[in-house]
């Protein structure tokens, strides 16, 4: 399983976890279907499973002081038009009997009754977020690019184990510091790719995206001169992650690079578990260095 959008928030004390006792807290919030009523539910799944492997059941898998937790999530999909379309049919079939308008609370009642006898028909849709818990580096790390779900996770995850006192790592915007990245020098391991978008501080609030564009050139400094900001930054880190760093501090469209996966590359395929359980180990390691580099680079405490 290999993280492609990065989360990131610091426990603000630490947090004792063993598997044994996790397992038994997530078991009481595991997955279960949508009820013929019910338009979405939320539970926890064994992360294996989530991540392709059929029969598996643990609910968190630890590597490494890392606790790999998946939270699932089904809706059932009825589309309004389809109610708006059976909502219409019956209302004109009731103004033709009547020969009187149906008001807005009749509508409203009719479009429940439709609801209510359409929605265990719905197809469902299953969606999957996966994070870990460093209990070592005192980090939560979600695997999710909107903080919506990043934080439905945090709070399935608090239920659960009844505490997660977490911020995130980052609580200040970015942009001046990848500003100035981009204007003189990223620190030590750390390289500018062709990727960026900057704003501008006036009232116009003018944007400039730029892909596959080399952002050293003079069209790129004046922007910067004129008064915009970085807001999104691609780099690469050590020759071993590509991302784009947001200035809130999410990194997006993580790419691990050959160097990194092939080091598990000896594992063979039909051998799932072990491949799952050292891409975990391999990823989160990864990340967790990654993290360790960005929190010097921007002089992150976690106590600030």
């Amino acid at each position: 399983m290999w993280f492609k959008n990065l989360k990131v928030y610091a426990l603000t004390s630490p947090v004792s976890l063993e598997p044994e006792a996790l397992e038994s807290a997530l078991a009481e919030y595991a997955f279960r279907p949508c009820g013929s009523q019910e338009t979405a539910t939320m539970g926890f799944e064994a992360p294996f499973a989530g991540a392709g492997m059929r029969g598996a059941v643990a609910l968190s898998h630890a590597v490494n002081g890392n606790y790999w937790i998946c939270l699932k999530k089904q809706e059932r999909l009825l589309p309004a038009a389809v109610v708006n379309a059976e909502l219409a049919e019956k209302v004109a079939e009731i103004e033709a009997q009547t020969g009187s308008p149906v008001g807005k609370k009749a509508q409203t009642d009719l479009r429940q009754e439709i609801q209510t006898r359409l929605l265990p028909q719905a197809f469902t849709k299953n969606s999957y977020i996966h994070g870990f818990i460093s209990t070592q580096h005192d980090l939560v790390i979600v695997n999710a690019s909107a903080d919506g779900q990043a934080e439905a996770f945090l709070a399935h995850v608090r239920k659960a184990i009844s505490s997660l006192p977490v911020v995130p790592l980052i609580r200040s915007s970015l942009q001046g510091e990848l500003t100035h990245w981009l204007s003189s020098k990223p620190p030590a391991n750390f390289e500018v790719l062709e990727e960026a978008e900057l704003k501008s501080i006036n009232e116009d609030a003018a944007i400039i995206r730029c892909k596959n564009q080399d952002l050293s050139s003079d069209e790129i400094k004046h922007h910067i001169d004129a008064g915009k900001l970085v807001q999104k930054l691609a780099i690469e880190w050590d020759e071993r992650i590509n991302c784009v760093l947001q200035e809130d501090g999410s990194i997006k469209r993580v790419k691990f690079t050959d160097v990194v996966k092939e080091q598990n590359a000896d594992i063979p395929k039909d051998e799932i578990a072990a491949k799952l359980d050292a891409d975990f180990a391999l990823m989160s390691g990864e990340v967790i260095a990654l993290i360790s580099a960005l929190k010097e680079a921007f002089n992150v405490e976690l106590d600030n």
